[in-house]
C-alpha cells in the first residue's frame, strides 16, 4: 500500500466500488460527487481518481469513460473497508429452522444448506460435503454376493454411508465375513477413514498377522474397501440468481460461468483451495484459478 493513500482516497475508492457493484458500469466523477455526497468537486474527485489509477486501483476502459475498480481495488475493499456484520435474528432463525430436522440424512442436509445459502445471499449457494475419508469410522459390514463379489458397507460416526462392491480372491462364507466385520470394527473404531487405512497397512506389515488367516483376510478385504475414497459431493443451488447481477448481462460471460458450475471437479478444486487455509476465504478476479470465474 502506498504511503500516500489518504482517507479521501479511501472514501472515493469505496464510492466507486459500491457504485460499480450495483451497475457494472464505469463510474464517473460526477456520480461520486453527487450520489455519494462527497462534498468534493468533480474536478477534485477526477484528480483523486487519477491518483488511484496510477496506484493500480482503477482502470479507464476507454477515453472519456469513468473508472472501473481493479482486482487490487476489490482486494483492498475486502481486507480494509468491508465490515462483516452479524446475521440478523430472522436469518439466524431461518437457518436453524431449516437445518434442525433430525429426519434429514447427510445428503438432504447438504442440499438444504446450499438452498439456504443461496436464499440468504441472493447468489449461487455452493456446498461441498465433507470427504468421506476424513470422517470418523464407526462400522464396516461385509455381505456375500455371487461369484466372489462382496458388498462392503462403511458407516461413519456422522451417519454417512459408503457402499462398494469388491471382488475377493477366493470364495468366502457369510460367517467368515461377519467375523471380519467384527474384527475390523474393533481395530478401526474411533479413527478417521484415512487413519484406518494407515492402520490396516501397519497391521498387514506385522509378521504375526501372517499366521492368523482370519486377521489377514479381513485386512486384505478392508484394504480393497478403503482403496479409493469417495470425493465429497457438491451441492449447487440458485444458479439463476447470478442472472440478476448487472455484470452478467453479457451472455457469453454467463454461459462460461454456468458451464463452470456443470464441471463440478473445477468447483471442488476451488473449494479445496479455500479449505486449505484458515477462516473465511474470498477469491477475487485473477486469484481464481478458474478462468470462467475471473470476471
Amino acid at each position: 500500500m502506498s504511503a500516500a493513500f489518504t482517507e479521501r482516497d479511501r472514501k472515493v475508492l469505496q464510492a466507486i466500488i459500491m457504485d460499480y457493484i450495483q451497475t457494472a458500469e464505469p463510474v464517473g466523477s460526477w456520480t461520486v460527487s453527487k450520489k455519494y455526497k462527497m462534498e468534493l468537486s468533480p474536478a477534485t474527485i477526477r484528480n483523486v481518481m487519477a491518483d488511484l489509477e496510477e496506484m493500480g486501483f482503477l482502470i479507464q476502459p476507454y477515453t472519456s469513460a469513468g473508472r472501473v475498480p481493479t482486482d487490487r481495488a476489490f482486494r483492498y475493499y475486502v481486507d480494509s473497508i468491508l465490515e462483516v456484520r452479524q446475521l440478523n435474528k430472522i436469518d439466524r432463525h431461518r437457518i436453524e429452522l431449516g437445518l434442525q430436522d433430525e429426519r434429514l440424512d447427510i445428503n438432504e442436509m447438504m442440499k438444504r444448506a446450499s438452498s439456504l445459502l443461496s436464499l440468504l445471499s441472493k447468489q449461487t449457494g455452493v456446498v461441498l460435503a465433507p470427504r468421506f475419508g476424513s470422517d470418523v469410522f464407526r462400522h464396516i459390514e461385509f455381505i456375500n454376493l455371487l461369484e466372489k463379489k462382496i458388498l462392503v458397507i462403511i458407516v461413519s460416526q456422522s451417519g454417512g454411508m459408503q457402499n462398494k462392491i469388491i471382488e475377493s480372491d477366493e470364495q468366502t462364507s457369510q460367517d467368515e465375513l461377519d467375523k471380519y466385520s467384527k474384527y475390523l470394527t474393533e481395530i478401526m473404531g474411533g479413527l478417521s477413514l484415512k487413519e484406518a487405512r494407515r492402520r490396516i497397512m501397519e497391521e498387514m506389515k506385522k509378521e504375526k498377522v501372517l499366521f492368523d488367516k482370519l486377521m489377514y483376510r479381513a485386512l486384505q478385504l478392508s484394504q480393497k474397501a478403503l482403496a479409493d475414497e469417495r470425493e465429497g459431493n457438491l451441492y449447487i443451488d440458485g444458479q439463476t440468481n447470478i442472472m440478476k447481477s448487472p455484470e452478467f448481462a453479457d451472455l457469453e460471460k454467463m454461459r462460461g460461468l454456468l458451464l463452470a458450475f456443470e464441471e463440478k471437479t473445477k468447483i471442488v478444486k476451488l473449494l479445496d483451495k479455500a479449505l486449505s487455509a484458515q477462516g473465511i476465504q474470498i477469491f477475487i478476479g485473477a486469484e481464481n484459478e478458474l478462468s470462467e470465474m475471473q470476471s
